[in-house]
């Protein structure tokens, strides 16, 4: 997507649009869960949980909870495809697919990101998808922090070169095995996790809360939330992090507050479904699951920042000119 002047980037623009609401916000359903989905399914035996039990939940939550979300957030391996060829995913929703391959390898201390075997950015624009994921596990001062950039770097050229857009959801960790991740340690980390990645690609950043849940002083949060909005280099959103809904939803108002876009949201708003048969499972991702989701996009919209509003690369973009589509080519 070449100018004369730069990329124009119509894809990406055209992508992020798909999966925000009218006014530029985020309120996207998360559930691009595998392994995770599997412990939510059978909590007493996840490996007992088979391949048609998981696509089955998966498209009934798509069903039920897309149409109230600004898009949908889903895997290659399980979900995408799957609630594309039934039509569970409405036309209308964007879509995001992840790239990444669920897990880590490596040690706790060093985790490895890779992209799925088999999967690509290229095939995720193939079939139809608004925009890309890419989860990366991160610490700057990880031993292996180098390698976790260049993966970050190679799947925004990649995107790049397609003109999908990307969302880059970074989740830290502790050096120190077998700890987590707490009050000033964590700020440090994902504030200064946002500043490095943003600066090396994508388009959207899925930032985790600043503070853990042992941290309830709401000025502090106010104050991390208003650095990381500061360092960041492109538009954010909140990813949830286990913690109660009504918390989630101060959070959320935090972050917006602060400058976020705002959230991709999976397990608080359908968790309880997982244990449910279908009746019931249904019944209640048609009431209190879209109640939950409702309440955030309201939320988001109000107080959220849109994404377009924020100086970046996508919107200082060329504007296409007589005969643009001349120099036009992926």
């Amino acid at each position: 997507m070449t100018a004369a002047g730069g990329s124009y980037r119509l894809g990406a623009r055209r992508g992020l649009d798909a999966c925000a609401s009218d006014r530029g916000t985020f309120t996207v359903l998360a559930l691009d869960h595998r392994q995770n989905l599997r412990k939510a399914l059978r909590p007493d035996d996840p490996a007992a949980a088979t391949y048609e039990e998981m696509v089955a939940f998966k498209r009934a939550v798509v069903r039920s909870l897309a149409p109230v979300a600004t898009g949908t957030l889903l895997d290659p391996e399980i979900g995408a495809a799957q609630c594309i060829a039934d039509g569970s995913l409405p036309a209308t929703s964007g879509l995001i697919v992840a790239i990444e391959a669920t897990g880590y390898a490596g040690p706790p201390t060093a985790r490895i990101s890779r992209v799925l075997e088999g999967w690509s950015v290229e095939k995720a624009k193939l079939m139809g998808a608004s925009a890309a994921k890419l989860l990366v596990y991160y610490h700057p001062g990880a031993s292996n922090a180098a390698d976790q950039e260049r993966l970050v770097e190679q799947v925004a050229a990649a995107c790049r070169a397609v003109d999908l857009a990307l969302f880059v959801e970074p989740l830290s960790f502790s050096l120190a095995d077998g700890e987590k991740l707490t009050g000033e340690a964590r700020r440090e980390v994902v504030i200064e996790t946002a500043r490095r990645l943003t600066a090396i690609g994508g388009d959207i950043l899925k930032a985790e809360f600043p503070y853990d849940p042992t941290v309830t002083d709401r000025a502090r949060w106010a104050d991390a939330c208003a650095e990381l909005d500061s360092v960041s280099a492109v538009p954010w959103v909140l990813l949830y992090g286990g913690v109660d809904e009504r918390t989630f939803e101060a959070q959320v108002l935090t972050a917006c507050e602060a400058g976020s876009s705002g959230v991709l949201v999976g397990r608080s708003v359908w968790a309880e479904a997982a244990t449910l048969e279908p009746v019931a499972r249904d019944g209640f991702l048609a009431t209190t699951g879209q109640d939950r989701l409702r309440r955030l996009a309201e939320l988001v919209d109000g107080a959220g920042r849109p994404w377009h509003a924020r100086p970046g690369g996508l919107t200082r973009a060329p504007t296409p000119g007589e005969s643009w589509y001349r120099g036009y080519r992926a």
